[in-house]
């Protein structure tokens, strides 16, 4: 499930197995969540996911949601 592997995700980048992701979430909800950290977070869920995402539409990224409905777009098949 989508919300699962992103959660996993989450955990391990800002390495707090505690975190609970929801849509509304921001960087500024998590403390260790700072420019180098958003590269990491979107490097793996690039890996995880086998996709590729362009400049502009990491850009574009502002909450959980944003990113769950661009993986979703990549990949129909997890939405």
């Amino acid at each position: 499930m989508l919300q699962e592997d992103l959660q996993n995700i989450f955990r391990q980048v800002f390495e707090d197995e505690t975190l609970v992701i929801n849509d509304e979430m921001t960087a500024k909800d998590v403390e260790k969540w700072d420019s180098l950290s958003h590269i990491t977070l979107i490097l793996e869920v690039e890996k995880f996911f086998g996709l590729k995402l362009k400049n502009s539409e990491i850009a574009r990224l502002k909450r959980v949601a944003d990113l769950k409905k661009l993986v979703a777009k990549h990949k129909p098949e997890l939405a």
